[in-house]
């Protein structure tokens, strides 16, 4: 019963954070550290691996692809994480607690491990 959920779960989360970079970009824009080039760019084309990264879990054929590709994508992102860390950099509007900014340091591994999780199917 759980892994059906956990089944579920992540494609949801992963395609609604998608959808959040183009939703809401200010945030993500803001996180980008500021050597690497085109943060909006980065923004928009990190949520569409995203979106494509969640259906692709749901499509049993493509799956492992997907999870390998979210893997990826969630390794190339932590330098965002990392960033928004050590600048206290609030996500949204309201300030965000220091130790939640370095508590989605190691959410990126177990994010990185749930999607590994997809490779054995």
């Amino acid at each position: 019963m759980i892994k059906e959920i956990l089944r579920w779960l992540l494609p949801g989360f992963v395609i609604f954070a998608g959808v959040m970079h183009f939703a809401k970009p200010e945030g993500f824009i803001r996180i980008v550290p500021a050597y690497l080039p085109q943060p909006e760019a980065l923004v928009y084309l990190s949520g569409v691996f995203e979106i494509l990264g969640g259906v692709g879990l749901l499509i049993p054929k493509v799956s492992r692809y997907a999870a390998w590709g979210l893997i990826a994508l969630f390794i190339a992102v932590f330098p965002a994480n990392v960033n928004m860390a050590l600048n206290n950099i609030p996500f949204g509007e309201m300030p965000t607690p220091q130790w939640a900014l370095w508590l989605r340091l190691p959410m990126q591994l177990v994010l990185i491990a749930w999607a590994y999780w997809y490779t054995k199917d």
